[in-house]
């Protein structure tokens, strides 16, 4: 960004080389933006990414939810929306699908049918994140949930490098040490490009029974306490197993909206307390950081831009 930009982007008509501050500018009027993402994969990232942004809606949030799992895109079907598509509006702008009071934008609305692979160079998916980012009508919501693929390559990379006012991010494992093994490689992935960790989510953290709710350990290790001690970060929650949880996501229901009581429920709406977001979308507990390190250099030279709509085109 030369000295002498406004940081306005519509006062130089947005022709802002800086794909970074074209986002902040995109995404001025959201307060939050919580990025979900886990080293591992199968830990029920995208399940705890859709029900934290769902708990958060329930808390008082209006609430945007985009999946960038570019090559397993599964929040459509999750919330029922896998059939939808995008469309833009008259202003070219990239319009969110809408369901269970979210906003919601995912690669997979750009699919010709379910198991339509994603064959994507790095280039093209760091252009299509972008894009998601900077020209979605985010208008009207003040929380953005993120949910990112598992590891630590281009897309949670650019998503960290083009949030540079996030509030951070939430790391999910599970209990087993095998497991926290990769997913501390996230926690030093957000060190090290100078990403905010706002804590560790444990998922499947014991089995809740269906009949009386008690809840009881089913796997070995305790990753999530281990991890946290280890790295100073908060334990935001432990998310046991429920069986409801696993056929409200296939039916592409909405869970903690069928069962407010539940165990898990009340698991997923204790992190949104831990997170300390006051009602009405204020700072609240929140302790923001300026990324530094990697997201302090120029990321215009690696962030490619692909559009996902040529001109002129109203739908995909």
């Amino acid at each position: 960004m030369s000295e002498s930009c406004s940081g306005n982007c519509q006062s130089c008509g947005g022709s802002c080389s800086d794909p970074a501050l074209k986002v902040r500018n995109a995404l001025a009027g959201v307060e939050h933006k919580i990025v979900v993402m886990s080293g591992k994969g199968g830990v029920g990232k995208s399940t705890v990414a859709v029900n934290l942004a769902l708990a958060l809606a329930l808390d008082g949030r209006r609430v945007g939810l985009l999946d960038v799992d570019v090559h397993g895109p599964s929040v459509p079907a999750m919330l029922g929306i896998k059939d939808a598509h995008l469309e833009t509006t008259p202003e070219g702008r990239i319009r969110p699908v809408e369901a269970a009071g979210l906003k919601v934008v995912s690669v997979g609305f750009l699919l010709d049918a379910p198991d339509t692979p994603v064959i994507w160079r790095g280039p093209v998916k760091i252009g299509v994140i972008q894009q998601f980012l900077s020209d979605v009508d985010w208008d009207g919501i003040d929380t953005l949930v993120v949910d990112c693929p598992p590891g630590t390559g281009d897309e949670p990379l650019s998503v960290c490098q083009l949030l540079l006012d996030a509030d951070g991010a939430v790391v999910v494992t599970t209990p087993q040490r095998v497991a926290a093994l990769d997913v501390a490689k996230s926690v030093k992935f957000c060190e090290q490009v100078g990403f905010p960790v706002l804590g560790l989510v444990e998922n499947m953290a014991g089995f809740a029974c269906p009949h009386c709710g008690e809840v009881t350990r089913i796997f070995p290790g305790e990753a999530g306490a281990e991890l946290a001690a280890r790295y100073g970060v908060p334990l935001l929650g432990s998310i046991p197993i429920d069986p409801l949880v696993a056929a409200q996501g296939d039916a592409g229901l909405p869970f903690i909206r069928k069962d407010e009581t539940s165990p898990t429920t009340r698991a997923f709406l204790a992190v949104v307390g831990r997170l300390g977001l006051d009602a009405g979308g204020s700072a609240g507990g929140i302790r923001r950081r300026r990324p530094h390190g990697l997201n302090s250099a120029p990321v215009s030279a690696i962030l490619p831009r692909h559009d996902i709509f040529p001109k002129g085109t109203t739908t995909p």
